[in-house]
């Protein structure tokens, strides 16, 4: 990697400052961000103070503190120089290992996170990692399963990462459409009444599918692939009696779906085609006293062979830090009131 720690000189009291050289100093630019934004992230995640000294960084703070902010920053590194960029969600994933405990441990999750060999999809647009364990397992199992369930709270890269498979298998030829699919029910809101002919109704609950989508393929492609019908995006009530050869299929919230809808789903599934589920069993919108479909699937599927099952937490949410903690914080009250 080329990084060298280097020993100040010899302190009466207690080491208090780490010091790392980085040889290259384009990527160190990079390591660093504008304005120093990535060192003063990874300060804000560990609370050490990093100081820019020529070619070298000096990390200061309490010693746990600084040797795990050490193995981020060489991690970091690490990712530079195999020629991938460094944004704010890499920096966040790198600080996750370090916020658990076991600083050797963390460095060894760190360097295989970012190490040259990881797990990564290519799209037309840009790659896409999974940043977490759950999701790297959750993207394994997509590719050898031909049925995987995604189970978990919001922001935890469940659909995104479903389209991003989708995608990085049919640019890579392996399968010949992608459907896209989602219940029409409103999230505690009455839209029947809202002017426009079905598409233009239905659209707004399919708009996460389409902003997927728009971020592996180019406009042009993903409006003149829907054309071709090549990618599709539709209601759940639009697949009965359909059978899907040869497609990567996604049905999404499927915790708005009921327990006939699901099985209506599942039984698409035809020759050559993959399936996943994704949804959260804390934001059901169905009517009171209709069971969810995705419940009663995770329990009558477990064990079949060819369906897989992943589970995201808190601790997988790759959007701001702060919807961790607001899931966290209605965790903490649904366990209070039960």
């Amino acid at each position: 990697m080329g990084i060298s720690a280097l020993t100040p000189p010899p302190r009466p009291e207690e080491l208090t400052e780490t010091l790392l050289e980085f040889p290259d100093n384009r990527l160190l630019i990079e390591l660093c961000g504008e304005f120093d934004r990535n060192l003063a992230q990874v300060e804000h995640g560990l609370g050490v103070q990093i100081l820019r000294r020529g070619n070298r960084l000096a990390v200061m703070g309490e010693a746990a503190a600084r040797q795990q902010a050490a193995l981020v920053l060489e991690a970091l590194y690490a990712r530079l120089e195999a020629g991938r960029g460094v944004g704010s969600g890499d920096i966040d994933a790198a600080l996750r290992p370090a916020r658990g405990g076991d600083p050797a441990r963390a460095g060894d999750d760190q360097l295989e996170m970012f190490g040259a060999q990881g797990l990564e999809l290519r799209t037309r647009k840009k790659p896409v990692e999974p940043r977490t364990e759950a999701q790297k397992a959750y993207v394994a199992n997509l590719f050898n399963h031909e049925l995987g369930f995604g189970i978990g709270p919001a922001g935890t890269g469940k659909t995104y990462l479903a389209v991003a498979v989708g995608v990085t298998m049919f640019i890579g030829g392996l399968v010949d459409k992608i459907v896209l699919s989602r219940p029409a029910v409103e999230a505690g809101e009455r839209l029947g009444f809202l002017p426009g002919d079905m598409k233009e109704k239905v659209d707004p609950y399919m708009q996460p599918l389409y902003d997927a989508l728009n971020d592996f393929l180019p406009a042009k492609q993903v409006e003149k692939l829907m054309q071709e019908k090549r990618i599709e995006i539709a209601p759940l009530a639009f697949m009965r009696g359909r059978t899907l050869s040869n497609a990567f299929i996604v049905l999404d919230e499927a915790q708005n779906a009921t327990t006939m809808q699901m099985k209506m789903f599942l039984t698409r599934l035809g020759e050559g085609s993959r399936m996943v589920i994704t949804g959260d069993r804390t934001q059901v919108d169905l009517p009171r006293g209709v069971a969810s479909g995705l419940a009663d699937a995770e329990r009558i599927l477990k064990g079949v062979k060819g369906v897989s099952f992943n589970y995201f937490t808190a601790q997988d949410v790759v959007r701001h830090p702060l919807v961790a903690r607001i899931i966290e914080a209605y965790d903490r009250a649904d366990g209070d009131a039960g």
